[in-house]
């Protein structure tokens, strides 16, 4: 399955979600991720998954939606890994933006420096970038780069973009105790997001199980305080810290919808319990999931969070 949802977005509303990357294919290591470790870093770009069967895939589950009164804000591009690495991305997206629902994607920004990215990325109506810092070394510290990527690219790519983009432009930053959230490092970042200018500057801090386990969240005054720096240099930040909620839908069988969902976006216990709930579901499925090696069970900050187990995920041998 390829397409998930719809599920509750913070940026997005009710957001169907496209996945048409591999589990875990990524530039970038970071170490706060909510998907665990990555399995697989790359840099090269290519075709993993027939753009038109994940468009089949996107318009019957439109359809079920439709017979259903369930609504959709958003076609959302939030694969197991970096979108932009799929090179078909930009067919995929012209094939989908055909079913009249606005498209959205959310890349880590490494390869915004190509050219072919960037066309691609002016095919969506709703664009976030990733800049969890402004200087080399808080990049490295924090997303855990490829060797081949370079800073310097990155940071033109994302002001050239920015440049000829005319949807909606927004960036992400995760703040992450003691790896970027300190004055100065807000400061540059704030400086090199004024020219830029997206609509808006998403902050947030880890919410959900981190790769690494020593990745400590900001506290409400470090937050405070990357708020008045970037409106400071006139920019719009916005906190991405509120839980999304438990409203998450599906359509098919419950199992593969369920590690479909579990793939991109980790799930609260109240929120796997309600998903469950809402069709009259065996209740333990999740945990016999857990004991069959598909889905993680992780406490966390008090909650207890349910994720699959993307080393056990079977398309992934593939790549």
């Amino acid at each position: 399955m390829h397409v998930f949802g719809p599920v509750p977005s913070r940026r997005l509303g009710r957001s169907l979600g496209v996945n048409h990357i591999p589990p875990k294919v990524c530039s970038y290591a970071c170490r706060y991720c909510q998907l665990g470790s990555t399995l697989n870093m790359s840099v090269e770009r290519r075709n993993f998954f027939d753009p038109s069967a994940i468009a089949a895939e996107v318009e019957a589950k439109l359809e079920d939606l439709k017979k259903s009164g369930d609504p959709v804000d958003y076609l959302a591009f939030v694969p197991d890994g970096e979108p932009t690495l799929d090179l078909g991305i930009g067919t995929l997206a012209e094939k989908i933006k055909a079913f009249g629902i606005p498209i959205a994607v959310i890349s880590n920004a490494s390869l915004i420096g190509d050219p072919e990215v960037q066309e691609a990325l002016l095919l969506f109506d709703w664009v976030s970038l990733k800049v969890d810092g402004a200087t080399e070394e808080v990049w490295k510290f924090v997303d855990r780069p490829h060797k081949k990527l370079s800073f310097d690219s990155i940071l033109k790519g994302v002001g050239d973009f920015a440049s000829s983009y005319e949807g909606h432009l927004e960036t992400e930053t995760m703040l992450i105790a003691g790896g970027n959230d300190g004055d100065e490092q807000l400061e540059a970042l704030a400086s090199f997001l004024e020219p830029v200018s997206p609509a808006v500057c998403r902050l947030s801090s880890p919410t959900r199980p981190p790769a690494c386990p020593d990745v400590a969240c900001v506290d409400e005054e470090r937050l405070a305080v990357a708020t008045a720096t970037f409106q400071s240099h006139g920019l719009n930040p916005m906190i991405l810290n509120a839980y999304e909620g438990d409203d998450f839908t599906r359509t098919g069988d419950v199992r593969d919808a369920l590690l479909s969902i579990l793939s991109v976006h980790p799930m609260k216990e109240a929120a796997v319990a309600r998903f469950l709930e809402q069709e009259g579901d065996d209740p333990d499925l999740v945990e016999q999931m857990v004991v069959d090696g598909d889905v993680v069970k992780t406490d966390w900050r008090g909650d207890v969070f349910y994720a699959r187990n993307l080393r056990n995920a079977k398309d992934r041998e593939k790549y």
